[in-house]
């Protein structure tokens, strides 16, 4: 079993939780391997594939949609899990809700399922205009990404391609 997990990251805060999908999956006896988008020619010799994006003004980054593009029917033959980053705060995340392109994105793939992770801000990597829509929308600075989580969903995509029974 074979699994390639890819992310589309602004600021790495996406590609982290790509490698901690990636770390989670081998700890639990899956070879996985981390590509950014980009670097994606192909998704043969892949059981399964996880394409993750950081989410800005409500959409995927370009290059994780060009991605689903670019190989969408390829990803149609396969086991695949969509999961987006990018909502800060707490007690609740904003914005709530899954970004606009979503939808469209799992249709495509025909994927088993989509999650949202909460992001992180740090403000001094943000360019201008990043800056003045954080101030804008009063986003708070932090790193709200929930690890737990991420290696729990891992952990579920694991069971699935194992057979085993998710808890």
């Amino acid at each position: 079993m074979r699994v390639l997990v890819t992310a589309a990251s602004k600021h790495g805060s996406t590609e982290e939780i790509g490698q901690a999908i990636v770390e989670e999956l081998d700890r639990r006896g899956i070879v996985a391997d981390f590509l950014v988008p980009e670097a994606v020619r192909s998704v043969d010799g892949f059981d399964a594939v996880v394409v993750g994006s950081a989410v800005y003004a409500g959409h995927w980054l370009k290059p994780a949609r060009d991605l689903i593009d670019r190989i969408g029917p390829d990803l149609r033959d396969r086991a695949v899990w969509l999961f987006s980053s990018g909502p800060v705060g707490e007690p609740e995340p904003k914005p709530d809700g899954d970004p606009a392109d979503v939808d469209d994105l799992i249709e495509t793939v025909g994927a088993r399922e989509h999650v949202v992770f909460p992001g992180r801000i740090k403000r001094e990597e943000l360019g201008f205009a990043e800056r003045a829509i954080v101030r804008a929308l009063r986003v708070p600075d932090g790193d709200f990404r929930d690890w737990v989580a991420i290696d729990a969903w891992a952990g579920s995509i694991a069971a699935v391609l194992t057979g085993a029974v998710v808890q």
